[in-house]
């Protein structure tokens, strides 16, 4: 788990967990506090629970996770027309400000606000469900993250990323030549990440 300088490109937390908790983050932040570092925002991936946890920092929701997320409920080839709608919706997120971006996304559920109501009954277990529950799940990951969306707007001030790729690409580059070493013993291995997290 890393924790990184947005400004100066740099690392300076990292832990190691074996699985990704909040309350790694709580204490990775709490830790750079009392170091003294002043947190001025946080650029995530929306883990569970972060939001709540930091309510009193701005904190920007990575906008590729968020399309990755719209990705893996609607896929890359949507069939439906409404799918195929809020793909296109989505290529304007990096592009585009607040207001463009929420009044799209308001247009498109107002259009589809029927359809996405359908539901299909079962008469031999007489239950229903809602028919296109996966687009359901899409539009309202976007309704709910969508005060997070754009944290770096609501506070244009302090030049907050919109994205984690800055991280992603240090990792990308750290996967790479760690896998170069992929002999090392572990406490080794770990010993080139530090160098490496450290550089």
């Amino acid at each position: 788990m890393v924790f990184r300088d947005s400004y100066r490109k740099e690392n300076i937390l990292w832990k190691y967990v074996v699985h990704e908790r909040l309350e790694d983050y709580v204490s990775g932040i709490n830790q750079l506090k009392k170091e003294g570092w002043e947190i001025l925002g946080i650029v995530c991936d929306g883990k569970r629970g972060l939001f709540k946890a930091f309510d009193k920092i701005p904190i920007q929701m990575c906008q590729f996770h968020q399309a990755a997320i719209i990705t893996r409920y609607i896929t890359k080839n949507p069939k439906l027309e409404a799918g195929k709608e809020l793909k296109e919706l989505m290529k304007l997120l990096t592009n585009t400000d607040k207001e463009s971006f929420s009044g799209a996304l308001e247009e498109w559920h107002q259009k589809w606000n029927d359809f996405l109501k359908e539901k299909t009954y079962n008469p031999e277990t007489k239950t229903s469900h809602f028919t296109h529950r996966r687009i359901r799940s899409a539009y309202r990951s976007l309704k709910t993250n969508l005060p997070y969306i754009f944290t770096w707007y609501d506070h244009i001030d302090l030049n907050i990323p919109n994205t984690t790729n800055s991280l992603e690409g240090m990792f990308s580059n750290l996967k790479t030549k760690v896998r170069v070493h992929a002999g090392l013993k572990k406490y080794r291995k770990m010993k080139l990440i530090d160098e490496l997290l450290a550089k």
